[in-house]
Parts: structure tokens; sequence; C-alpha cells
């Protein structure tokens, strides 16, 4: 039989696959808009050029901070509970 999993791990498994989703999208936005710019750039412009470097970037902004923040959460919890885990080494 297996140990049940704990809820914990559970539930930051979970934030980390939200956070890797996200930060694909907010990543995503942001390449998408650095290639709408670079064709703006060279196309003097054009209005849908404009509206889409606009739109995505509002999207990456809008979307990068969360997963960010909790991706740093995550991390931070897995370094806790690595340093309160007892190390196994010699007897006394």
């Amino acid at each position: 039989m297996s140990e049940p999993l704990d809820p914990i791990l559970e539930r930051r498994a979970r934030i980390r696959r939200f956070v890797s989703v996200a930060q694909r999208l907010g990543y995503g936005a942001m390449l998408l808009a650095v290639v709408f710019f670079v064709i703006g750039a060279t196309t003097n412009f054009p209005d849908w050029t404009v509206v889409a470097t606009v739109t995505t970037l509002v999207i990456s902004m809008a979307v990068l901070p969360i997963p960010i923040v909790l991706g740093y959460g995550v991390r931070a919890a897995e370094r806790e509970d690595r340093a309160a885990r007892p190390r196994g080494g010699g007897s006394a």
C-alpha cells in the first residue's frame, strides 16, 4: 500500500502547475508584443500593430505578477522544508 500524500505537498504541486501555465501565457504574450512591435516598426506602424502590441503587453502585465510571486513562494517553502528536514548523518 502506498502512503497517503501530504495535502500541503499536493496543494504546492497544484500551485506549481498553475504558475507554469500562467508564466507561459504571460511570457508568450510578451513575446507576441515584441513580434508585433517589430512588424510595426518595419511597416510604419499600421493601426493593427499598435493595437496588437498594446493588447498583448496589457495581457502580459495582467497575468505575470501573480505567477511570479506564487513561484517565489513555492520555492521559498520548498527551501524552508529542506532546511527543516533533519540531516541523515552519523550518530552522537
